[in-house]
């Protein structure tokens, strides 16, 4: 499987960076409780609103540039941050999805988790070319308007919408995950910095509360393919 940027994303966003890991095993529980804590922990001690960190500016700046209103449609990370900071705590859904939304939280930068099995092949971060097919959580299929960012597989499917907005149904994590894919992906200034510590934090963790097989990279504009 390969995972990598378009030289069209590179070229409009030569700041993006994005820290990945690959990791096998981590289909069981694991006490992840601690580890979200410290997370969050970070977060709360952060003074600055959600829309003064720059790092959510930047990716504010990306969705105008996608032609998105930036107040309407959020990148993950500032979706997160939102709720977590309204309601106090986010929903539990899955021990490793709890773990990387606590990163998320921390770093202020979208973290996916990419069920590798769910996907099955390839993913190119592009520009969508106009009829790509995404499936949301509840299995409505939608048709993705052309010029938007995607993670694509192939001519015809999306499993992203709006770059780091959402995931499709058959990328996300459930009950018989085993192998996966995390994305931390940065548009700011320093972002190489930020994810690539976010991403060794992750692989610490996974390895630790799981015992799982990873490996890693930072893919920052010099190295722009992860292959595993």
């Amino acid at each position: 499987m390969r995972f990598e940027h378009s030289d069209r994303v590179w070229e409009k966003f030569p700041s993006l960076a994005a820290g990945v890991v690959r990791a096998r095993g981590v289909g069981g529980p694991a006490p992840v409780s601690e580890a979200v804590s410290a997370f969050e922990k970070r977060a709360w001690a952060r003074v600055e609103a959600e829309g003064e960190l720059e790092s959510i500016r930047a990716w504010r700046r990306a969705f105008a540039a996608m032609g998105f209103k930036p107040t309407k449609h959020r990148c993950a990370a500032e979706s997160l941050l939102r709720r977590w900071r309204k309601e106090g705590a986010l929903p539990r859904v899955h021990p490793l999805v709890d773990l990387c939304n606590a990163a998320s939280l921390a770093y202020a930068v979208p973290v996916a988790v990419i069920d590798v099995a769910g996907v099955g092949g390839d993913l190119l971060v592009r520009h969508a070319r106009g009829g790509e097919e995404f499936t949301d959580l509840s299995g409505r299929v939608e048709r993705v308007e052309p010029g938007e960012v995607v993670y694509a597989q192939g001519e015809r499917v999306a499993h992203s919408r709006r770059w780091a907005g959402r995931q499709s149904a058959a990328s996300g994590v459930g009950p018989g995950t085993d192998e996966v894919l995390i994305v931390a992906e940065g548009l700011h200034e320093g972002a190489a910095g930020d994810v690539g510590e976010l991403a060794g934090e992750l692989e610490e963790c996974l390895s630790a509360l799981w015992g799982a097989h990873t490996s890693r990279a930072l893919l920052d504009g010099r190295t722009r393919t992860f292959e595993f």
